[in-house]
C-alpha cells in the first residue's frame, strides 16, 4: 500500500440521518488502511425551541449515547487504533452556549467547524448554494472568523464550501482575509476528500492557491459518510497532488 493518512478527524455516523454503516465498519476500514487515529465528528445537535426537527443531525438527546458508544469502542480497540469523539458544528450564536455546555458535559474531545448555514438551519440558505452576493460571502467569512476566535474549534472543515460566483477580485479579497485570520489563530484548513471523491465544487483550486500563498496549516479530512470512503487511496493521492501543487503544509496529526 502507498503512503496513506495517519489520522482522520472527520467521520460521521448514522445519527446524522444521511450516513451509512456502523461505527465498527468505519473503524475496521481505518485499521485496514493503517490509520493510527480515527476521530468521529458527527453533526452537532441544535437545541431548537420552535419545534423544528433537523433531518441532517442527531437530536440533543442522542449526544450521550453517541459519545458513550465511541468510548466503549475505544476501549475495545485499544492498541489497534486510537479513537476520538467530537462534533462537526456551525458557529451559530443562537445555539452556541447550549451546545458548548453539552459538549463539556459529555466530555467530547474536540469540535471542528463546518459552516453549512449562517443562522437557523430551517430558513437559512446552505452556504454551498451558488451565489453572486458579495454580502453573503463577507458574512460567511465574518462568521467563521468570529467562531474561530472563541477557541472552541480544532479546524475549519471544507473551508471552500462557500460557493461564490461573483467577481474574482471580491473572492480573492475575502478569502485572503479569511486565510490571514486563521493563519494568525493557527487554525488549520481542511482539504475535504469527500468533495474530491464526489466531484463537488470543493476543494476549489482558486481557494487553495490563496492558502498556499498565505501559508496556512492544512489537514486532510475524509468527511466519511460511508465506511468505503475511508478506503480512499486514489482520492488521498489526488489531495496530496493538490497540496504539492500549491506548496501546502499538510499535517498528519493534530494536537487536541
Amino acid at each position: 500500500m502507498n503512503h496513506y493518512m495517519k489520522a482522520n478527524y472527520h467521520t460521521h455516523t448514522t445519527r446524522c440521518k444521511h450516513a451509512e454503516g456502523s461505527e465498527r465498519d468505519y473503524i475496521e476500514a481505518a485499521i485496514s488502511m493503517g490509520m493510527e487515529i480515527l476521530g468521529f465528528a458527527d453533526h452537532i445537535p441544535c437545541p431548537f425551541t420552535d419545534g423544528y426537527v433537523s433531518n441532517i443531525r442527531m437530536d440533543m438527546e442522542q449526544a450521550d449515547e453517541y459519545v458513550s458508544t465511541i468510548r466503549s469502542l475505544a476501549r475495545e480497540y485499544k492498541g489497534k487504533i486510537h479513537l476520538l469523539v467530537g462534533f462537526e458544528a456551525e458557529y451559530t450564536p443562537e445555539f452556541f452556549d447550549a451546545q458548548m455546555e453539552m459538549v463539556h458535559r459529555v466530555k467530547a474531545d474536540y469540535l471542528i467547524m463546518g459552516q453549512h448555514f449562517l443562522e437557523h438551519e430551517s430558513d437559512e440558505t446552505y452556504t454551498g448554494t451558488p451565489t453572486k452576493s458579495d454580502a453573503f460571502l463577507k458574512e460567511y467569512v465574518d462568521t467563521v472568523i468570529t467562531g474561530m476566535e472563541t477557541g472552541a474549534f480544532l479546524y475549519l472543515a471544507h473551508p471552500d464550501l462557500i460557493n461564490y460566483e461573483g467577481p474574482g477580485a471580491v473572492y480573492e479579497r475575502e478569502i485572503t482575509r479569511l486565510c490571514k485570520a486563521l493563519y494568525d489563530l493557527r487554525i488549520p484548513l481542511e482539504i475535504n476528500l469527500q468533495g474530491l471523491l464526489q466531484h463537488r465544487h470543493y476543494p476549489s483550486e482558486r481557494f487553495w492557491k490563496i492558502v498556499g500563498r498565505v501559508g496556512n496549516r492544512v489537514v486532510l479530512g475524509v468527511d466519511a459518510h460511508h465506511p468505503s470512503q475511508i478506503i480512499g487511496q486514489e482520492v488521498y493521492d489526488r489531495a496530496m497532488q493538490m497540496a504539492e501543487k500549491y506548496e501546502l503544509r499538510v499535517e498528519e496529526r493534530l494536537d487536541l
